[in-house]
């Protein structure tokens, strides 16, 4: 049936509707899907020394094998199948990505050589990458506006068990294989390799738990119930050809000469770009670091194929392009978010290393303390971190993003301490404070981006949004702390701590947000019309 996209639902009927008790089962369902993504991710901090000391690697690969190798493609995937959350079953899409992480994270196992390892993780980036599209879209379906920040904030909560869990039992497993099997188990496996088999393996099952949920109605929880795309491979098909190289030249050359012109212009700055970024710190620094040719060439490739990406999308549907990269709104939340994610990733991964370095302590206990702590704090600053941000929401339409603010600036101190302390016990208690803090600000961010976008858009714009959780957090954080630690001789103390200087830019860009948003929160329908979104009815 055709709809009408400028009908606007009762704002009084839209704030007390009831939320299904399926929504709140169905929600459970995507947290333990998304602990599951974590653990599968966050494992490799609690085995990052055994694979340095059995694949003779340094600090700057493990940043990389974590960030960038993981990242680039986590990213660069997310955007065609953030297209396709956007125009197929999003319940299947989740289904078949589960099944090919956990695949791949087991496979992570019979590593027996850095390259090996790279490309299973890279696998698992690509996985991954269907998860939040299909999980915030979903959610975007399940729950009301004043709820959103909330249940958005639950399922981020699988951010931090999983992570946690990820410690403890990859602890647990490592230091269980190695006494059992000193000299190497069956298949001649090491610790860390039982430990991703271990991990991986049960993703398959979840994946048949996942496939029975019912799809909602895409928009009707808004008043703006959406068709279906007929044809949903087709999009996905040529957004693959807008930012997946090579095929960026034949999507380029298809809009035109110009376009072409300027794709491979762009294309060679970015190469340029890395090759001087290698140049200087390959040379400046002292010491030769082999994984610093691959760091900067991966993410020259993957800033190149989001201007794809960006352009593609600027001709083909100009609305969304509108709303997300031409909104400076929108680009200032989730900038100013990233910034957050690039201290928050680099001390969430670097915290294991550096304390089984610096603290004479096992694997187990470890794993026990850092995870646990971990995942409560995560759990308890998303959630209330959540909450505040719909608390403010309600009382200022900037209310979400002075959330951001402080989830950006209140974790500083408390890590300058934690990562200088000689006490073990301080280090864990402050462990759980700074993933406290700097969790509060995800429901926040999250919300707010799906705020600034149509209906229809959020598949695009949760991919958006996790490009600068990814390609300035995840890919350049934990990689910085690796790169900084190696040039002074395994320091993670240093090494962690240098990340702090992305935070006047955070707070630039936060600043900028908290004065742009409530104007685009406003505007978002008659914006979208101002694009070109049609104003009459749709198929």
């Amino acid at each position: 049936m055709n709809q009408d996209v400028t009908a606007k639902p009762d704002p009084v009927d839209q704030a007390n509707q009831p939320v299904p008790a399926y929504s709140w089962y169905a929600l459970g369902v995507l947290v333990i899907v998304y602990v599951l993504n974590f653990i599968d991710r966050q494992i490799l901090s609690i085995l990052a020394n055994d694979i340095k000391a059995d694949l003779g690697v340094d600090d700057a690969y493990l940043g990389f094998l974590y960030g960038t190798a993981f990242a680039i493609f986590y990213a660069l995937f997310g955007i065609p199948l953030g297209k396709l959350a956007d125009s197929w079953k999003r319940v299947r899409l989740m289904t078949l990505g589960l099944a090919v992480w956990s695949a791949m994270t087991a496979a992570s196992g019979f590593a027996r050589d850095a390259g090996t390892l790279t490309v299973a993780r890279i696998g698992v980036g690509v996985g991954e990458a269907t998860a939040s599209p299909s999980a915030y879209s979903l959610i975007s379906d399940w729950f009301p506006a004043r709820l959103r920040a909330t249940a958005l904030a639950i399922y981020s909560s699988g951010l931090y068990i999983g992570g946690g869990v990820s410690l403890a039992l990859g602890g647990l497993v490592v230091d269980n294989w190695n006494a059992a099997y000193p000299d190497g188990g069956p298949l001649n496996l090491a610790g860390w390799q039982a430990a991703f088999i271990v991990v991986g393996l049960p993703g398959l099952l979840l994946a048949i738990w996942v496939f029975s949920l019912r799809e909602p109605v895409r928009g009707a929880m808004d008043g703006l119930p959406t068709p279906g795309d007929p044809h949903p491979f087709r999009s996905f098909v040529r957004e693959l050809y807008t930012v997946i190289p090579p095929f960026t030249f034949v999507g380029a050359a298809m809009r035109g000469g110009r376009a072409l012109i300027l794709n491979i212009v762009v294309l060679l700055l970015a190469f340029l770009v890395a090759y001087s970024l290698t140049e200087v710190l390959q040379s400046g620094g002292g010491l030769i670091i082999p994984w610093i040719t691959d760091q900067w060439t991966l993410l020259a490739v993957g800033y190149y194929a989001v201007f794809c990406w960006a352009s593609a999308l600027r001709q083909r549907d100009y609305p969304t392009f509108a709303l997300t990269w031409g909104s400076p709104a929108f680009l200032c939340t989730i900038l100013g978010y990233g910034t957050v994610a690039f201290m928050a990733y680099s001390a969430s991964y670097w915290g294991a290393p550096y304390a089984e370095r610096v603290f004479d302590v096992s694997k187990g206990e470890l794993g026990f303390w850092l995870g646990g702590g971990g995942a409560a704090g995560g759990f308890l600053g998303v959630i209330l971190g959540g909450r505040m941000a719909d608390y403010l929401f309600t009382r200022t339409s900037a209310g979400r993003i002075w959330v951001i603010l402080f989830g950006l600036l209140s974790p500083i101190p408390f890590a300058v301490v934690q990562y200088t302390t000689d006490s073990f016990t301080l280090f864990i208690i402050l462990n759980v404070v700074v993933g406290a803090l700097a969790a509060s600000a995800l429901g926040a961010a999250a919300a707010s981006s799906q705020a600034l976008v149509l209906p229809r858009m959020r598949g695009v714009a949760t991919a958006t949004f996790f490009l600068a959780t990814t390609l300035v957090g995840l890919a350049l954080g934990p990689y910085t702390a690796g790169y900084v630690s190696a040039q002074n001789d395994g320091n993670l103390s240093i090494g962690v701590l240098s990340t702090l200087w992305i935070t006047p830019f955070g707070l630039g860009l936060l600043i900028a947000a908290i004065r742009l948003v409530p104007k685009a929160n406003a505007t978002v329908l008659d914006r979208a019309i101002l694009a070109g979104e049609p104003s009459g009815p749709t198929g």
